[in-house]
């Protein structure tokens, strides 16, 4: 990756991290706020919390990049080393920073706890660091600067780095480095394949500038587009950039489900919000997955109403009020018994859109009639119900339920277009 001029290594510290107990996902956010200013990521590098490792890895880094991003080993206990091993790396000694004092005692005021002398050592810092405050816990984050080399050491809890790398690191690295413009579009397309949307996009692709590259990120039915251009004017590569997507949209237009980089309860909240409409979910085989990808949207009361995760045959029946009868006759499993699902849901919940599902998400239950993986979905509003049988046998349970609930809210979403949009 030669052609970036400003590169970064991440490095996140514990041990947490190299057993599995602890899933990175800081080192992803942290790629991403640095890509946004164009800053390339060059290796992202876990360590356990042992001094000779963090110092041999800090010197290595220094060699490769120009940022250096570390993360976790800031806490109060024993194990946390971070800080001594800093000062160790940058001939410093630890002194006590008031500011960081006093913000440790404001929140232990909060809570009505007195502060401990462990706690107290949160506010020791290496000399050498300009401190980050941290707005939204104890330990602060710090940034040094050695040789041309940013550092910047932020703690492990993903909302307080989060909250530092918004607030001080992004901007401090766009003031004391001269960065590069990159523009990302992403292209949103479900339906198809990663290798039938290659070879509708092979011309596209072979005919782009070697400023501008296409990638493509396939996950469970849906294939993302990022088209990414790179160079120093920024109104020149966005306009670019938009006629690339353009062009995409135009070449795989039944298959575009948005063009930009959200998720499908995205979409569909803003096709609700778009008509002041409402939905609700009744959730046999998701429990209220569905109902989670869209309560976690800010605003989501805007257009979402409720759920009802009919889990068992009793809970179908009350009170979501499906008969007794299609139970014993069809199974749960069945498109007569998520079609009642759809229509009783939607008038229980008050809402202008349903939408249902029942399967069979394994590894268990499966018959030769209805093997693992077989999902029935329902759609319905006041005019129509409709419904349509799939398989999603994925081998693993929870990525059925994955992709039950992005072939539920994609049959959603055209539903809705067709009534709301023609």
């Amino acid at each position: 990756m030669a052609q970036h001029s400003v590169q970064a290594v991440i490095i996140t510290i514990g041990d947490e991290l190299l057993i599995g107990q602890t899933v990175d996902t800081n080192s992803a956010f942290i790629a991403r706020e640095l890509n946004k200013i164009g800053i390339w990521v060059r290796q992202r590098v876990a360590i356990s919390d042992d001094r000779e490792q963090i110092l041999n890895t800090l010197t290595e880094s220094a060699v490769q990049a120009r940022v250096v991003i570390i993360t976790g080993g800031l806490g109060p206990t024993a194990d946390d080393i971070t800080k001594p091993t800093l000062c160790e790396y940058f001939k410093s000694d630890l002194r006590l920073d008031e500011s960081v004092l006093q913000n440790v005692t404001k929140i232990f005021g909060r809570f009505g706890r007195e502060v401990t002398e462990r706690n107290r050592q949160q506010a020791m810092v290496p000399e050498a660091c300009t401190v980050l405050p941290n707005k939204r816990g104890t330990a602060p984050g710090m940034s040094f600067e050695k040789d041309g080399v940013f550092y910047f050491s932020l703690p492990g809890v993903p909302s307080e780095m989060e909250g530092l790398m918004n607030d001080s690191v992004i901007p401090m690295l766009e003031e004391g480095l001269e960065l590069p413009v990159i523009v990302h579009k992403t292209t949103v397309t479900m339906g198809q394949g990663e290798s039938f949307i290659a070879d509708k996009l092979q011309d596209f692709e072979a005919e782009l500038p070697p400023h501008i590259k296409l990638a493509y990120l396939p996950n469970y039915g849906i294939v993302k587009l990022r088209l990414t251009a790179k160079g120093t004017d920024k109104a020149k590569l966005e306009s670019e950039v938009a006629a690339g997507q353009q062009t995409i949209k135009n070449l795989l237009s039944e298959y575009v489900v948005a063009d930009d980089d959200v998720t499908l309860a995205e979409v569909v909240g803003g096709l609700l919000k778009k008509h002041s409409r409402f939905m609700c979910t009744a959730e046999s085989c998701t429990g209220g997955y569905i109902a989670h990808l869209f309560t976690q949207r800010s605003g989501a009361s805007h257009t979402f109403k409720g759920s009802v995760v009919c889990y068992s045959n009793e809970i179908k029946e009350n009170p979501l009020c499906v008969q007794h009868s299609t139970l014993v006759t069809y199974g749960a499993v069945s498109e007569e018994t998520v079609r009642e699902m759809a229509a009783n849901a939607r008038v229980l919940l008050k809402s202008d859109y349903s939408v249902v599902t029942s399967g069979i998400m394994g590894p268990d239950g499966g018959t030769q009639e209805k093997p693992v993986g077989t999902v029935w979905i329902g759609v319905a509003n006041g005019d129509e119900v409709r419904t349509q049988k799939f398989m999603v046998h994925r081998g693993q349970r929870q990525k059925n339920i994955e992709q039950t609930a992005i072939l539920a809210m994609n049959m959603l979403r055209k539903f809705i277009l067709e009534k709301e949009e023609g």
